[in-house]
């Protein structure tokens, strides 16, 4: 007997529900990462260790979905939408995830220490970062109804809305994470000058987080405006 697809149930008429699906395991692994810097935190090894295999799997669940669309997705869509946009969002969609599993993978391959001015500020700005994560999540989970009202109408504004919101949250992480990088400056020739280059890299791979999605849902004000 021929097996079933674990992913087949997602996959009818149209991509949607396995897009929304994707960007849902996506923010899982992205909500991770708040986790992993306050264990860091705490001195806490075995705990990042524990919370870094939770990214791993949640990543590779992003990207059995994300394989699974792309090897159905038709090669024309009966929808008001193109399927080269699909598979652009799709994309950006898969970079927080992967960006989260280099965050993980790099706090497990080299031991770090934070300094105490980082602590906090570290763990604000990876918790923002999943806001914008969470945000943009929303602005997929409304692209069925979207494609039901043609991108037009009050949901296209709802939507328009929401993307708004979701620019503001990457703004304050831009701002965060310039602030953050200006305290590691600040004390960088106490320091060892790897530690600095290995931090400065965390720094903007947490930004990347809310940078992904922001294009995410920028990417989604484009059809909402063709």
């Amino acid at each position: 007997m021929a097996r079933t697809s674990p992913f087949a149930s997602l996959f009818g008429r149209s991509p949607i529900k396995p897009m929304q699906e994707h960007i849902k395991v996506v923010t899982r692994c992205a909500s991770e990462v708040p986790g992993l810097f306050e264990a860091l935190c705490a001195g806490d090894q075995e705990k990042v260790v524990e919370v870094k295999d939770r990214i791993f799997a949640l990543e590779q669940e992003a990207d059995d979905i994300k394989n699974e669309l792309r090897a159905h997705l038709p090669k024309s869509l009966l929808m008001p939408v193109d399927r080269r946009d699909l598979l652009e969002v799709l994309d950006m969609q898969d970079s927080i995830a992967d960006t989260a599993q280099d965050i993980a993978g790099l706090l497990v391959e080299r031991p770090m220490e934070v300094p105490e001015s980082l602590k906090e500020p570290l763990i604000g700005l990876a918790r923002r970062c999943v806001q914008a994560c969470d945000k943009a999540a929303e602005v997929i989970g409304e692209l069925d109804e979207l494609v039901e009202t043609g991108f037009r109408g009050r949901e296209s504004e709802r939507v328009s809305a929401m993307v708004d919101e979701l620019n503001k949250i990457e703004d304050d992480t831009d701002e965060m994470g310039m602030d953050l990088t200006h305290r590691l400056f600040a004390q960088e020739d106490e320091m060892k000058p790897v530690s600095v280059i290995f931090w400065y890299q965390l720094i903007q791979w947490i930004g990347d987080l809310a940078d992904y999605a922001e294009k995410v849902g920028n990417r989604l004000r484009l059809l909402l405006a063709s």
